[in-house]
Formats: C-alpha cells, structure tokens, sequence
C-alpha cells in the first residue's frame, strides 16, 4: 500500500480571471509598438523635417499628462508607466499633417486621452480608438488645418502637396507606386512611406504582439471590394494596389484597428471586423465626398465590436442554446 502525503509547500490559491497567461504584459506590449513606430517616425523627419519630432514630443506629453490629471482628480493610481498614454500620443501625431499647430496637436492629445479613454473608465473600457478620437475631433474643429499638405523635402518633378488619393478623386491624377511606397508623396506624418508602415506592422505580427487575422482581412478586403469596382471601371475607379498604398490604409491596418481594446477578440469576428473596415473605406473614398475615410471606417466598426463579440464567441463544450 502506498500512502501519499502532501507537500506542504504546495499551495491552493484562488483567484478571478485569466488565470492563462501570456508573455505579453500591456506595459511590455505597448513599448515593442513604440519600436515598431520608429521607421515612420525616421521617415516623417526625413521627408518633412525636425519640426515633426516637436509635434511628437507634445502630442505625447499632454496625452501622458491628461491621464494623470484625470487618474489624480478621480484619486485613482496613475498608470502612465504602461506606456497606452505614449502610443496614443504618439499614434495621434502620426496622423496629423506635416508642420501642424503644437497648440491644435495639444489639444488631440487631451481629447484622444480625456473623451476616448478615460471617459468610458481608463484602458480596457474605451470603446472607440482613442488616438483616431482625437484625430476625428481635429477634423471636426480645424478643418481647414487637418488637410493642408505639404510638400516632401524631396519631391521631384509632378510630386505635389496634396496627397495622391485627393488628386485621383478630384482631378483623376494618379501617382507613382513608388513615391507612395517610399513616401515622397503629400499626407499624413506617419502614413506616407508604405515600406516604413510594413517595417513595423510586420514586426508586430510576427512578434505576436498583434494578430494577423484583422491586417489580413482589412488587405483581403480592399483587394475584393476596390479591385471589384476597378474591374468595373478602370478610368473612374483606381486599382487595388493604388487603394492599398496610398493615404492611410496600411497605417490604419496595423497600428489602429488592431488596438486590442477597441478591435474583437474572437477570431471569426476579427475576419468580420477587418472586411467590415475595408467596405466601409472603399464605400467613402469612392463615393463620399472625402477622399479618405480609414478613420470613420475604424470608428464606425469599433461601434460594432460588442456585436460581433457576441455573436462569433465559440460555443463552449457541452453549453445548450
């Protein structure tokens, strides 16, 4: 007969959950996405100049300093050491125009931070990206601002200020596939170079710090619906490799819809989320009267996250309907 006695060092602990871990904390999280911003943030200052780094540096200063206002007003503990103030911050600058007010980027930041996040309870309970309601009240109160463009420090010949998806949609100009992949092209700090936008957001995914299935759904998506309308009218309607690289997709693609607060957690709804996303952008910039609408398409299917997490949550073994 064999007897078995405890080991009293063995200890029955309860505790809420997850009680699965990853590697991935949110605060290590957070910085390997600041790494992944770095050929963007190189590719702003080189393409339009030093300047860049100040709309940087006080966009993530009054972003960090509204979260601790308001966790220090609420008498709640300050968590900007977990870096999501900086991203927002940081994220928010990237989708400004070149050489933008500090005053007007200041107040973003304080939006992004003050009515996208903590408003709906701090991280993990907003509902909207934060950086793109920032990015949405600026475009909302500074119009005229938000879409003044600037020539690139390079531009050559038939390179102009205003950003190709503008020039397709009002004068039927296109541009080269080359100058949008490397970015000598008019438009947002940190969407302009593809390559710098891909450097990162594939570091991200084989990192595993972002799921694949929403980037590739989002591409999926543009190629099917814009290379549908392409097929249909090649002279009205540009190719899908225009719509992939031009304006703000990529950047959107990797950085904003795959925040994993505002994005689904269940893989079938993340292939819903990311194919929702890209219908609603092709339906904006081929229709609407804006030439491009990543913002209002993330926007707009963050609104349905909830939704879709109910309805595409796995069935649990043995669970009766």
């Amino acid at each position: 007969m064999t007897t078995i006695t405890a080991n009293p060092s063995y200890k029955l602990e309860f505790a809420s959950s997850p009680h699965v871990h990853s590697r991935w904390s949110t605060k290590r999280a957070m910085w390997m996405v600041v790494i992944a911003l770095v050929p963007c943030m190189i590719s702003a200052v080189l393409f339009y100049g030093f300047y860049q780094l100040l709309i940087m540096a006080v966009s993530v200063l009054f972003a960090v300093l509204t979260e601790a206002a308001v966790k220090y007003f609420r008498k709640r503990e300050i968590t900007i050491g977990d870096g999501s103030a900086v991203i927002t911050g940081l994220l928010l600058a990237l989708i400004v125009p070149p050489n933008f007010s500090l005053v007007f980027t200041a107040l973003g930041a304080v939006v992004a931070i003050g009515l996208g996040k903590e408003i709906f309870g701090g991280l993990g309970f907003n509902i909207f990206n934060p950086a793109l309601v920032g990015r949405a009240f600026l475009q909302a109160a500074f119009p005229v601002q938000i879409t003044t463009w600037t020539v690139p420090n390079y531009a050559v010949e038939g390179v102009t200020s205003a950003t190709p998806l503008a020039a397709f949609k009002f004068d039927k100009v296109g541009t080269e596939v080359s100058n949008m992949f490397f970015g000598n092209i008019g438009g947002s700090l940190g969407e302009t170079s593809a390559i710098a936008v891909l450097i990162g957001g594939l570091f991200l995914v084989f990192a595993g710090v972002i799921n694949y299935r929403v980037p590739l759904a989002m591409i999926l998506g543009m190629v099917i619906f814009g290379g549908l309308f392409w097929l249909i009218d090649g002279t009205t309607f540009p190719d899908p490799i225009f719509q992939l690289t031009a304006g703000g997709f990529l950047f959107g693609t990797f950085f904003m819809a795959t925040d994993w607060v505002s994005s689904p957690v269940t893989p079938k709804g993340m292939w819903i989320f990311g194919l929702g996303i890209s219908l609603v952008l092709v339906m904006i910039r081929l229709f609407g009267g804006l030439p491009e609408g990543v913002m209002y398409a993330i926007l707009f299917m963050n609104g349905f996250v909830p939704l879709i997490n109910r309805y595409t949550r796995p069935t649990i073994f043995g669970e009766a309907k």
